[in-house]
């Protein structure tokens, strides 16, 4: 803990947890995490480093607790909220292996992801909006045999769930000893998932490599010490992490979250963070910018989650420095500053320092464009091996680097006018985007049809999301799916473009 456990050791600064100790030792007094100030489940948490130090214990200590030992994997499901990170935190914390799930996940989806895994407990919220995330959570538990506990933020939660919002409460805890004999930073601490043409496969982490991830994104984008910064982003993929999570704990600052967008809310946050840094997704940039809501900070991040997008990307001429976040599925990421012309710079070829401009920067990451005419990439965050360990043999989807170490993104690029760098100009093989949702359509067609034959469900372009689901199907298509699992991005095709119709 903060108070009372003295400073972290040389190798545990390597590690996320590690990080963050470092800063509230530093300031335990100021503010480090805030929600949105429109949560309609509860009031808003503002929690500052020593409170959050607190709950991040009580979180590693409930686990502990329970039984579970280190390298336990635990799945986590809440929103962009204070609860997220301090559960990510006190999973890495209390030992274990973290395995963040996005919101829109569904019992289809969660189950199928986390088969190979064996996780050992899934912490949720009591509901997310409009959905009981944690009935779904129960239910993938009961088709999991390896879940043996249900963890939930939140009212009135179900028989047999543990709570957890009493750690915001709780005095200190003294946590039993959970380090490492070994470099702690060599250790998998989060898995995400990249769909692959035999599903949902884990994407390995270790401290290492994340931090990694998000120091090429904190070095580019030039973030000061102590800033505060406002994200749209969840600390749901690897994107989300080196995007938000990760810059915030090397800066020190404060976070403040924004979960599922309100205008009236976000733009409220960017007032009060006056003079820091927001972090949003690309394509949404230039409608915030054209509000004139955005002149008071003094950074911006735009996360791009389908990097063809950047191609086509509007000038920027904003007076705040503009970063923009090339994201690879959960392959890596490449940060580049906007320059004099307000556009997108190109992927670098060969080393990515960090930042670009320096040229004894540390080298991150490393790209090449294949024979195929597509980007692969190796370096310092990308991941190294399949996990767990002998699924290459389980029959399972699994992730897995060529023999030279560099992992083929599948995203079709073509040189610049220098020959120095390339421009994106194409999706991976096979999936389709929906805001930040990756989907290989012809398998969830497919699934589709097997519960509707008359059911078509197909991909349109979208001015925001880049693309869009639309389905006809029978009347009840979308409640079937709905039923069975299905993400909500699948089951509400067929419900809006009824509407849609009827309209």
């Amino acid at each position: 803990m903060i108070l009372g456990d003295g400073d972290p050791t040389d190798g545990d600064l390597d590690t996320l947890d590690g990080l963050f100790r470092r800063a509230g030792v530093r300031r335990p007094d100021v503010l480090a995490l805030c929600d949105a100030p429109h949560r309609a489940d509860r009031a808003p948490r503002r929690l500052t480093f020593a409170e959050a130090d607190r709950a991040i214990s009580g979180v590693a200590s409930r686990l502990r607790a329970l039984g579970l030992m280190n390298d336990s994997i635990v799945a986590i499901q809440l929103g962009n909220t204070v609860e997220s990170v301090v559960a990510l935190l006190g999973v890495l914390r209390a030992g274990m292996i973290a395995v963040p799930l996005p919101v829109l996940w569904r019992q289809l989806e969660m189950v199928n992801a986390l088969l190979p895994l064996g996780p050992k407990a899934i912490i949720t919220a009591g509901r997310i909006g409009a959905y009981a995330h944690v009935d779904i959570a129960m239910h993938v538990a009961a088709e999991l045999f390896p879940v043996r506990h249900v963890c939930a933020f939140g009212k009135d939660l179900p028989d047999g769930v543990v709570p957890l919002d009493d750690v915001f409460e709780a005095p200190r805890t003294d946590l039993a000893d959970a380090s490492r004999l070994d470099n702690p930073a060599a250790h998998v601490a989060v898995i995400t998932f990249e769909v692959g043409s035999q599903g949902y496969a884990a994407v390995a982490r270790s401290h290492a490599e994340l931090v990694a991830g998000g120091l090429a994104v904190f070095l580019e984008s030039g973030l000061p010490s102590d800033a505060a910064l406002l994200s749209t982003i969840p600390p749901s993929t690897f994107g989300g992490l080196c995007a938000t999570l990760t810059p915030w704990l090397l800066s020190g600052g404060s976070l403040h979250l924004h979960h599922g967008f309100d205008a009236e809310a976000f733009f409220d946050q960017c007032a009060d963070i006056a003079g820091g840094a927001v972090i949003v997704p690309g394509p949404v940039l230039t409608p915030l910018a054209e509000t004139g809501e955005l002149q008071g900070l003094s950074h911006v991040l735009a996360l791009w989650r389908a990097p063809e997008r950047m191609a086509v990307a509007t000038p920027w001429q904003g007076a705040a420095a503009l970063t923009d976040i090339a994201c690879f599925g959960e392959i890596a990421v490449c940060a580049g500053a906007r320059g004099d012309d307000g556009m997108p710079a190109a992927i670098p070829l060969g080393a990515v320092h960090a930042p670009r401009a320096e040229a004894h920067g540390p080298t991150l990451l490393e790209t090449i464009r294949t024979r195929a005419g597509t980007l692969a990439m190796r370096g310092a965050m990308v991941p190294k091996m399949p996990f767990p360990p002998g699924i290459e043999r389980s029959g399972s989807a699994f992730f897995a680097p060529e023999e030279d170490g560099f992992v083929r993104t599948g995203f079709v690029c073509r040189l610049n006018e220098d020959g120095q760098g390339v421009v994106i100009t194409g999706t991976a093989d096979g999936l389709a985007s929906v805001g930040g949702y990756s989907f290989r359509a012809a398998d969830i067609e497919a699934r589709v049809t097997k519960i509707d034959a008359q059911a078509t469900l197909t991909t349109v372009p979208d001015a925001l999301l880049g693309q869009r689901l639309a389905g006809e199907g029978r009347e009840r298509t979308s409640a079937f799916l709905q039923a069975l699992g299905f993400n909500p991005l699948v089951s509400g095709a067929f419900r809006r473009r009824k509407a849609a119709d009827a309209a």
